[in-house]
């Protein structure tokens, strides 16, 4: 019965986030953007948005540029969940790839950077008196929901040992229609449950700056209005006769 509850809620949170996502990026792709507005200094040729690009996804140029302590709370946050999540590909995959084998030691150290870096943005949140001023219940549930999720994952390294073996062979199962059983462990449970949540509320939550930042008129707009002139359509009642 818990096996069947999970796979059902893990499905059902996926396809929500999944489809959710692909709305939006559709709603972005779709949106017209005849004015060039380029934040300045901006490159003139799509090969220097392209790299623009890049060093904003990768490296957080503005951010560092505007506040160091910022970025490197964010910076930090980024990075360790990308390691946390490239080292759950073991879970779907088998056999496992060579470099998701190589970065499995260093998850548990991305794990507790991962908790750092969002417990220091939450206490920026009551700390910083204009960052207070404009955070809404939102703001405070995100950074709360990962911050759980980080923890119980944790908990499950130092407090309870669940058997990753079972839950690989759950994972697999759910990918493949083969339903296995899933480890009753508290811990395990509910960082599944807050997994699931929080990929329910992805669509509707800021997290979908993740794929907005590429649509994005300030970034991916190169500085070439002299050279591509926008022409708006002529309507013809409006022409003077």
């Amino acid at each position: 019965m818990l096996t069947a509850v999970f796979a059902v809620v893990l499905y059902a949170a996926g396809l929500v986030m999944v489809s959710g996502l692909g709305y939006r990026v559709w709603l972005y792709a779709s949106a017209p953007a005849p004015l060039k507005i380029p934040t300045m200094p901006a490159p003139r040729t799509q090969r220097g948005v392209a790299v623009r690009m890049f060093s904003e996804v990768v490296f957080f140029r503005s951010l560092f540029k505007g506040n160091k302590w910022i970025w490197l709370f964010g910076w930090t946050f980024h990075v360790a969940l990308a390691v946390i999540l490239v080292r759950h590909l073991r879970y779907f995959l088998q056999p496992v790839p060579e470099p998701v084998v190589l970065i499995q030691p260093f998850g548990v150290l991305a794990g507790l950077a991962m908790v750092a870096a969002l417990a220091a943005l939450w206490a920026r949140r009551f700390i910083v008196a204009r960052i207070r001023y404009i955070s809404g219940p939102s703001d405070h549930l995100m950074l709360a929901l990962l911050l759980a999720i980080g923890a119980s994952g944790l908990a499950m390294k130092f407090l309870v040992h669940t058997d990753i073996v079972a839950v690989k062979a759950f994972v697999l199962g759910l990918i493949h229609f083969d339903w296995q059983p899933l480890p009753g462990d508290p811990a395990l449970l509910v960082h599944l449950t807050l997994v699931a949540l929080l990929m329910a509320v992805v669509p509707f939550s800021k997290l979908v700056h993740a794929p907005g930042v590429f649509f994005s008129p300030t970034r991916n707009q190169a500085d070439d209005s002299r050279e591509r002139r926008h022409v708006p359509p002529v309507r013809l009642e409006a022409v003077p006769r």
